[in-house]
């Protein structure tokens, strides 16, 4: 069984689904400090520095007023974070459209590999005579 196990683990689609799986968590934190660092501020100048992050409403409240989505959730409030939600609707979709880019581009490379090899492959060398052509040849010759 272990040996099975070896086995399964040394088959290249499990090993490329490895490396897929780490070169993608390094790829997410890329993409998330792009998104916070750069997209963000630039969303925020086009929506005169809202963030939505710290959009709540208190649910059943005692009518306490907190300064921000943070301070409530310390001091134990039931909130209804949706600006945390739409941030995150907002984070998701550019990082849908990156992932999306990056498919497309890496496609048309591969595309364009291909078809450089399919010109590049050099047509097949004539085959020789089959057994059966030398055996008739030598039929042939026996005849005569």
């Amino acid at each position: 069984m272990l040996k099975e196990f070896r086995d399964f683990i040394a088959k290249g689609n499990v090993m490329d689904m490895a490396v897929g799986i780490i070169v993608g968590a390094a790829f997410t934190a890329i993409v998330k400090s792009m998104v916070a660092d750069l997209l963000n501020p630039i969303i925020g100048l086009f929506t005169g520095g809202v963030d939505f992050t710290n959009n709540f409403l208190i649910l059943g409240g005692d009518g306490a007023v907190y300064a921000s989505l943070e301070a409530a959730r310390e001091a134990g409030a039931s909130v209804f974070a949706y600006g945390a939600f739409i941030m995150a609707v907002i984070n998701f979709l550019i990082v849908a459209f990156v992932v999306f880019m990056l498919v497309r581009y890496v496609n048309k490379v591969k595309e364009a590999a291909t078809k450089q090899e399919e010109e590049a492959a050099p047509e097949p060398a004539p085959a020789g005579p089959s057994e059966l052509d030398i055996l008739m040849e030598i039929r042939d010759a026996l005849k005569k």
